[in-house]
């Protein structure tokens, strides 16, 4: 008797560099075990599984998550910067330029 296979994609993707791997897999394949059969751990040695986080088209997943056909299991990067951080020196920048913009004198007012 022949198992049934689903088709599913693994992506994992860098600033320069983004591959999506698709491929046919026994069903009931765990997110795990599709990210080793895909092969794309040896594409990038950083990832981690013990310590990686994924998903299922964009929704947080569990390793052990079973795939449904048609599914991509997404590999995501650990954040480089605290996101409410990030977000503190965004709104910084912004209110240096709405400052500038302010003070920068405009065409009426140079010539009067």
């Amino acid at each position: 008797m022949q198992t049934e296979q689903i088709h599913v994609e693994v992506a994992y993707a860098l600033p320069q560099r983004q591959l999506i791997l698709d491929f046919d897999a026994d069903a009931g394949i765990t997110v795990k075990q599709a990210i080793i059969d895909s092969g794309i751990l040896a594409e990038f040695l950083e990832i981690d599984l013990e310590t990686v986080k994924v998903g299922v088209f964009g929704k947080l997943a569990k390793m052990d998550a079973v795939l449904n056909n048609g599914d991509r299991v997404e590999i995501y990067r650990p954040l480089i910067a605290d996101p409410k951080e990030a977000r503190k020196k965004r709104a910084a920048e912004g209110k240096k330029l709405t400052n500038r913009a302010k003070a920068a004198p405009t065409g009426a007012e140079k010539g009067a």
